[in-house]
């Protein structure tokens, strides 16, 4: 009796067998000691909880969502409840405060987290794909979200150099190596299209001049403008920049395409070469 008893295994009270139960990532937890009701001395009811199968933080992430729907915005949110917020969706159950924390922790600030890789995401404890995913998807989603609200479209003007700082930016927003673009305008100033010509390493980005002499005719443009970013550095230009800008300049101006600046994007700074005269150009976007 005693070796089929051992053999059936334990039964759950509706009589099936715990050890022919499945459980998905979605539903793992770490424990009941994560619920705030454990933590305050009553344990007894986040474990009661966990085994009805509730989830014991469904109280303060509903009261999350609620103050986030009520202000309409993150603006009165500290970082760290911020990511708590945006891991609730990677993390079905356990309690993603100490998640939170521990990421900006390691990255140092949101805007260090929100721009990690999913790698490097996922080298901190309890960040796994779907959480390094999902966190990695924000500045991507904000790229898209400026280009649809009319920021980076065809519908654009180039009037002034904010104009271009501005546009220049949302596409720039977020890159974690340095990208070189050309963009076109029309004789209203109007942008007809925008292309990468590269992409390189964090200190060197090589523009090719047919790809860039390409662009311009396909598009028919009036007049153009560069630019790329300086991750995590100056936006102050090189001498390889400048004398690159000078040799693309002098390629265009042979069919009669005028270049009227290039901007440097590094963070929250811009340079721009027509403004500071680096570069000789007979026209430029207004000055603010």
């Amino acid at each position: 009796m005693t070796e089929k008893r051992e053999k059936a295994g334990k039964k759950r009270s509706d009589g099936s067998s715990l050890n022919s139960v499945k459980v998905s990532d979605e539903q793992m937890d770490t424990g009941p000691e994560n619920d705030e009701r454990y933590a305050q001395g009553e344990p007894e009811e986040g474990a009661k909880l966990y085994e009805k199968g509730e989830n014991p933080h469904a109280g303060h992430r509903a009261r999350m969502r609620e103050r986030f729907q009520r202000e309409k915005g993150f603006d009165s949110f500290s970082d760290v409840q911020i990511l708590e917020m945006l891991l609730f969706y990677g993390n079905s159950r356990s309690d993603t405060h100490p998640m939170a924390e521990k990421l900006l922790e390691t990255f140092g600030s949101l805007k260090g987290v929100l721009e990690a890789g999913t790698d490097q995401l996922k080298s901190v404890k309890g960040i796994g794909d779907r959480q390094a995913t999902l966190i990695s998807m924000v500045v991507p989603l904000t790229r898209v979200w400026l280009k649809c609200a009319g920021d980076n479209d065809k519908k654009a003007r180039i009037l002034t150099r904010t104009d271009l700082e501005n546009y220049c930016r949302s596409m720039l927003i977020g890159k974690r190596t340095e990208q070189f673009y050309v963009i076109c305008v029309d004789a209203q100033s109007r942008v007809i299209g925008q292309r990468r010509i590269s992409e390189g390493s964090l200190s060197e980005v090589s523009a090719y001049p047919r790809l860039v002499l390409e662009t311009a005719l396909n598009y028919n443009a009036h007049s153009v403008f560069f630019c790329h970013n300086h991750p995590g550095g100056t936006c102050a230009p090189s001498t390889e920049d400048i004398s690159s800008t000078l040799q693309l300049q002098r390629l265009l101006a042979g069919v009669g395409i005028p270049v009227y600046d290039h901007l440097i994007v590094a963070d929250d700074k811009t340079y721009s070469m027509s403004q500071h005269g680096d570069i000789n150009f007979r026209t430029g976007v207004a000055a603010r």
